[in-house]
């Protein structure tokens, strides 16, 4: 059965590692839904969180794919209900005197923070489960949307599991 799949993974900050990890996917035909990179905890390590569809074929060949990669020190699925999922999104929606205290009220209700406003547009920020910022992109249509920018999810397990650098890999 196609599902999501949201991939934390931990590499060494060397050259060319985002490339190589990439380049995995793409030799393999699998698609990367979103892609998130930044520093972790441990100076000279960057977390990776890759979204991907597929079935358990799939995760599994690519974990053992990933595991492969020297740079690559952990990894592990990030499983719903048990990791909290964020992203930020950026969107630019177009405005006038009659609909801005409109727009800024849902923006109200989900959180949303004005960045810029202009006599045409406002630019607001949210971060959050995609599903919810996706939900506040079907209201902001109504009035029509001019840009997006979105991160791309990231996410980190809940309680007390921690993905560390030297730490047994996950199960492949």
């Amino acid at each position: 059965m196609i599902r999501q799949y949201v991939l934390s993974i931990l590499v060494e900050d060397n050259p060319g590692v985002l490339t190589r990890v990439t380049g995995l996917f793409s030799r393999r035909g699998y698609n990367i839904q979103s892609l998130t990179v930044g520093p972790s905890q441990e100076e000279g390590i960057s977390r990776i969180t890759i979204e991907v569809y597929g079935d358990e074929y799939v995760l599994e060949q690519i974990k053992k794919q990933l595991a492969k990669l020297v740079e690559v020190t952990s990894i592990t699925e990030l499983k719903q209900g048990a990791s909290v999922y964020r992203e930020l999104l950026l969107v630019k929606v177009a405005a006038n005197d009659s609909n801005r205290g409109t727009i800024v009220e849902i923006g109200n209700v989900f959180r949303a923070k004005v960045v810029d406003i202009c006599h045409e547009s406002i630019i607001m920020e949210i971060t959050g489960e995609p599903s919810k910022n996706n939900a506040f992109l079907d209201l902001l249509s109504y009035y029509g949307i001019k840009e997006i920018a979105r991160t791309g999810m990231t996410g980190l397990e809940r309680g007390a599991v921690e993905l560390k650098r030297h730490g047994k890999k996950d199960k492949l």
